[in-house]
Parts: C-alpha cells; sequence; structure tokens
C-alpha cells in the first residue's frame, strides 16, 4: 500500500512539472516605428523610430504577449510557429488576438549579422508595428 502511494505521489509531481515547463520572457523596447497601407492598398514608408522605454512580456503560461504602452496591448496566441533561421534572422512567430478580438501576427526578429539586434513586429493587414526590443 505504501508503494502505492509513493506511485501516486510521483505521478502527480511529474504532472506537476509538465506544468512548469512554461516560461516568462522580459524585455524592453528602445523605439518603435509603424508602416500603414494607404487608401489604395499599397505600403507607404516605415515612420520615424520614436523613442519609448515600455515592457514586454511573453508568457507562455497564459499564452499571451503584454505590451505595457499607456494603452496596454495584449495579445492572446493562439498558435505557436514553428521557429525559422536563416542567414541573417532567427524569428519565433505567433498567431494572436488583440485586446479588440482583431487577428494579428507576432514575430520576434534577431538580426544575426546586426549584433543580433531584436525586433518585435506586430503585423496586421493594414499597418505593422515594429518594436526595437532588448532582453531584461
Amino acid at each position: 500500500m505504501n508503494s502505492l502511494r509513493t506511485y501516486i505521489f510521483l505521478l502527480f509531481l511529474a504532472f506537476g512539472f509538465q506544468h512548469l515547463q512554461g516560461q516568462t520572457y522580459h524585455f524592453k523596447t528602445s523605439g518603435f516605428s509603424v508602416l500603414e497601407k494607404n487608401e489604395r492598398g499599397k505600403w507607404g514608408e516605415w515612420s520615424n523610430l520614436d523613442l519609448v522605454n515600455l515592457s514586454v512580456v511573453l508568457d507562455t503560461n497564459k499564452h499571451r504577449i503584454v505590451v505595457y504602452s499607456q494603452e496596454i496591448q495584449l495579445f492572446n496566441i493562439l498558435d505557436y510557429i514553428e521557429r525559422e533561421e536563416n542567414d541573417t534572422d532567427i524569428t519565433y512567430s505567433f498567431m494572436c488576438k488583440d485586446n479588440d478580438g482583431r487577428e494579428c501576427k507576432l514575430s520576434i526578429i534577431t538580426r544575426k549579422k546586426q549584433d543580433y539586434r531584436k525586433q518585435l513586429y506586430i503585423n496586421y493587414d493594414d499597418h505593422i508595428i515594429v518594436y526595437n526590443i532588448f532582453t531584461v
């Protein structure tokens, strides 16, 4: 009977550790820029880089990404896209829904040939926001 209790305890412990596999990643922003489509549906030009110091949290336990701007931007992760890597970039992408229920794709891109600089892209159908980020 005692070995059965030990086995059950170890089983619950193993399931508990599996739940802990998710992680939380913390970033800070140093600037952002926006690209918008015009009335004809063509992409315009990137706006000037605005300096901004915001917190960004990727929480894989809660399946969300939060940008702590003046108006908090909450992105619920619907799907984790497989990591992509080529000669210049490492990309982690997520299909998400924002606070308003709009679908978008978020990508954290590490630029290998730019001192491993990181950027967060928030891609909508009609505009793209990019934040320069660094790990804290």
